[in-house]
């Protein structure tokens, strides 16, 4: 199995109870997560060994966040211990016409202030495989952009493959800012993963579709796909369409291009959706499995896919999945009957 890399911001998440609104909750749920610390417990659960890099607090709930990647398994030896404050995001759950909502509270958080020189990159990639970050990170401040970078830089120099979920989140940049600090990033990317939101205001590339009101056909993506790799050099570009009935009902499926042929995977239609946040994530990890362990490109994008469907069933940011389960899915097993 393959040694990988992530490097971003674990988070505190405070959630209502079941699908009750903020102004109604007199207390919240507990649970930690974040883009790069989801994908890296999917990983270790998939049997790679999976190692998340940030900088955390010191103090007791710093620990709590670390505490929850070791009880999966995940590496946490590169992790810097300091600064002020763990970020905080309270969620929503919506339901039916009602979607979910976020709210940040992750100003001057200890990874957002962190510094380069703060890692010892020579050892973080020393033998590593795959490198993955996500385009959250450094919408965060010009010293996470400035962390991503170097981190970039040395996966290079090393020979180890990178990947990036785009990401692209409205509430911490603009498209312009985005697309001024993505942009020159892309560089160093082998993978790139997002959605049509994303390709448009990071890279700037809008696909002939109108994925809202359900045009999801590959045809209407097959432009951008082959103009990202013409200008960015990308060994693959993977995106995720999303079919958004209601906040408890998607559909959902992908497609993979590799620079000679397009492939589009199954489509799943998830009903009633149970936790969609943390869904990229888990599709993230199942491509950087299938990919780092010399799978086919349409093997990872169908096990990727398979492993998405079943993480928006489990309530909380990760994916607490087994291979064995993914691949069930995959082979049609999804009838949801009692396993005796």
């Amino acid at each position: 199995m393959a040694k990988i890399i992530t490097i971003g911001e674990i988070m505190l998440r405070l959630s209502t109870p079941g699908n009750s609104r903020f102004v109604q909750s007199d207390s919240f749920d507990v649970n930690y997560g974040g883009g790069e610390a989801n994908v890296a417990v999917s990983l270790q659960n998939f049997g790679n060994e999976a190692f998340f890099v940030s900088k955390i607090p010191a103090h007791e709930i710093g620990q709590a966040a670390v505490n929850s990647l070791r009880r999966f398994g995940v590496h946490t030896d590169y992790i810097v211990r300091g600064g002020n404050r763990l970020g905080i995001y309270y969620l929503e759950t919506g339901s039916s016409l009602r979607s979910s909502k976020v709210i940040y509270d992750r100003a001057c958080s200890s990874i957002s202030e962190a510094t380069p020189d703060e890692f010892d990159f020579d050892a973080i990639f020393a033998d590593a495989d795959w490198f993955h970050w996500s385009g959250i990170t450094p919408a965060l401040s010009k010293n996470a952009a400035m962390l991503i970078e170097k981190a970039c830089i040395a996966a290079k120099k090393a020979g180890v493959t990178i990947s990036c979920d785009l990401n692209y989140r409205h509430k911490l940049w603009s498209a312009e800012e985005a697309q001024k600090v993505m942009c020159p990033l892309m560089s160093y990317v082998d993978v790139c993963i997002g959605n049509e939101e994303d390709a448009e205001k990071c890279l700037g590339f809008r696909p002939e579709a109108d994925v809202e009101s359900g045009q999801t056909d590959a045809n209407g993506y097959t432009g951008i796909f082959l103009g990202m790799v013409k200008k960015f050099g990308f060994k693959y570009v993977v995106g995720t369409l999303r079919e958004s009935f209601s906040a408890s009902h998607n559909g959902w499926k992908a497609m993979i291009y590799n620079g000679k042929e397009f492939y589009k995977s199954r489509r799943y239609d998830i009903t009633p959706i149970v936790d969609r946040v943390g869904g990229g994530d888990a599709f993230s990890a199942g491509i950087i499995h299938g990919l780092a362990n010399g799978k086919p490109m349409d093997w990872a994008l169908e096990f990727a896919v398979a492993s998405s469907a079943l993480k928006h069933t489990i309530p909380g940011d990760v994916n607490m999945v087994s291979t064995q389960e993914v691949e069930s899915l995959m082979n049609g097993n999804g009838n949801g009957r009692v396993e005796r």
